[in-house]
């Protein structure tokens, strides 16, 4: 066995994302507060904070003045507050301005924001605090003891496609620690892994989620002001299709555009990537653009099973945070703000076990008391059966959500279930209308001026990973993935990657094979969430690996 290197702390976070930083600052405070003195190590897989952070992003900021009560609110690195906002029914070469907002979804005293960028300047913060944060590491094993969680361990690196040791080799370090937060976003591995040992989602809704795909783009003056921002509703999406695209206006001549489809649609051939540009092509859209230059692309999953798929948060000595803990309510799409505020009651949380030296599951359960109590119960209840309700389609799911705006959330039917996104797949063989290619035949030819192959975009996301490792996305079972996902589904992978890291191959002999080139991935971990009977799993890569993102 190598030698391993241990050290430890009295607080290990996960993720250096929103919720994990807020975390960071917050316990920090509370420690100096308390005059008390407690290790934070943060560890971040990205080459940098920032760097794998994706989000529209239109942000209500009041979260961010509590958490950083003694700074200068023109001092967090906002971009343009709201000054126009408007939703937009679509179709090709027309659109209609709604006179009104759908409820919930009106942005006023909210600001356009690089989460990126924003997630940068709390890093610093933290430090600034003490926390000591280190990037580049990606950890792939939860650490336990006596059938508890004691830590974790970075990843082993030096390592081959088949797992071989390499002359460079160099064994994880162990991470030992009295309580560890789990703050990897949404659908962490380590985070599954825990979900899936202690069963921690019984009796809760299945978690679906959606994939959203966005360019940054330079454009003329004039093009848009900054502050003004759309929701667009319809074209290219069907009725079965849930989602729509956002247009944020932003300092500099700038604007954030892109689409975001739920996972849960039938037809195994939809493509969000090239939905998008299809969508850039409407007049709306063109318009806005025309001229412009794109200047970053990225891709990421949101998770959107609301209240009911909350898993439980808490075991003995770890709680789950953030976009782990499914916290984004809808129809907004926010969840930063919740993510916050979720740090902070952990930390409030962590801070008193430490003080007590108790750091069971029935200490740390009043974290989850307040998350299903306070602030973030109360915004995430009221729309408890939104999303649910929109399984079978916009004009059903419409209807249902009127029933709850007069219910408190309700709605007539009481609870409603979800249903996994892997479930929710029709096999070639059972699809009901035209296939996502026939739709749009003859709309798929990309200009690379308003509209992007997969491969160029991916090249605008600055993705990057090391040639030796083992490969971090695998079929799970071969044999099944070719009689099931290839033969019945006809790889609905090569489809719904936002990078092309999934590619059918036809051999000499006539059959079909699937390749892979996970040196695209944005891991935005979509084939962990899609693939019909759930055939491939996603890991982390070695830490610094993936994208580059700079003001996602």
């Amino acid at each position: 066995m190598e030698n391993v290197d241990t050290i430890s702390t009295d607080v290990l976070i996960i993720g250096g994302g929103p919720s994990g930083l807020a975390t960071a600052i917050h316990l920090a405070d509370i420690f100096k507060q308390k005059n008390q003195t407690h290790r934070i190590l943060l560890i971040e897989k990205g080459s940098s904070i920032g760097s794998h952070i994706l989000s529209g992003a239109v942000i209500k900021p009041d979260i961010f003045k509590e958490l950083l009560p003694d700074v200068e609110f023109s001092e967090i690195p906002f971009n343009a507050r709201v000054t126009k906002d408007s939703m937009v029914m679509l179709g090709e070469k027309w659109h209609l301005k709604l006179p009104f907002h759908l409820p919930y979804m009106n942005n006023k005293g909210c600001y356009t924001a690089s989460l990126g960028q924003l997630c940068k300047y709390l890093a610093a913060k933290a430090q600034e605090k003490g926390v000591e944060i280190y990037t580049g590491f990606a950890v792939d094993e939860i650490l336990y003891q006596n059938g508890k969680v004691i830590g974790a361990k970075t990843k082993d690196t030096g390592l081959d496609h088949h797992g071989n040791q390499l002359d460079n080799f160099q064994a994880g370090t162990r991470i030992e620690a009295k309580i560890t937060v789990f703050a990897e976003g949404q659908r962490g591995p380590l985070t599954q892994q825990l979900l899936k040992k202690f069963n921690l989602t019984k009796g809760k809704n299945d978690q679906v989620y959606s994939l959203g795909c966005k360019e940054l783009w330079s454009v003329p003056e004039g093009n848009i002001k900054p502050g003004e921002i759309y929701h667009t509703l319809g074209y290219p999406l069907q009725n079965d299709e849930f989602g729509g695209g956002f247009i944020y206006g932003l300092n500099d001549n700038r604007v954030a555009i892109g689409i975001v489809v739920g996972l849960d649609y039938k037809d195994p051939t939809f493509d969000v990537h090239d939905a998008m540009q299809i969508w850039k092509t409407s007049s709306f859209v063109s318009k806005i653009l025309k001229g412009g230059k794109l200047v970053e692309y990225g891709a990421k999953t949101l998770p959107e099973g609301g209240y009911y798929a909350i898993p439980k948060l808490v075991v003995d000595n770890a709680l789950i945070v953030g976009d782990g803990a499914g916290l984004v309510a809808m129809p907004t799409l926010k969840g930063i703000h919740l993510s916050v505020k979720s740090g902070m009651l952990a930390a409030q949380t962590i801070a008193d076990a430490l003080q007590t030296n108790d750091t069971s599951e029935r200490r740390l359960s009043k974290y989850e008391a307040s998350v299903k109590s306070g602030f973030i119960r109360k915004e995430m209840y009221k729309v408890r059966n939104f999303r649910q309700g929109f399984e079978k389609g916009l004009i059903i799911g419409g209807l249902h959500f009127g029933t709850q705006l007069i219910t408190g959330g309700a709605g007539f039917f009481g609870r409603l279930k979800s249903r996994a996104d892997y479930l929710t797949t029709s096999k070639l063989s059972e699809l009901k209308k035209k296939p996502f290619k026939e739709r749009f035949k003859g709309k798929l030819e990309w200009d690379k001026v308003l509209t992007f192959d997969k491969a160029t975009d991916v090249y605008y996301s600055g993705v990057y990973h090391d040639e030796q490792q083992v490969v971090h996305v695998r079929v799970n079972d071969a044999e099944k993935f070719k009689a099931v996902n290839i033969n019945q589904y006809g790889t609905p992978e090569q489809y719904y990657c936002s990078s092309e890291v999934y590619e059918i191959h036809t051999n000499k002999a006539g059959e079909q094979e699937l390749r892979i080139h996970a040196e695209n991935c944005m891991h935005c971990r979509t084939c962990d969430i899609k693939s019909p009977g759930l055939g491939i799993t996603w890991s982390v890569p070695n830490g610094g690996n993936g994208p580059d993102f700079q003001n996602m």
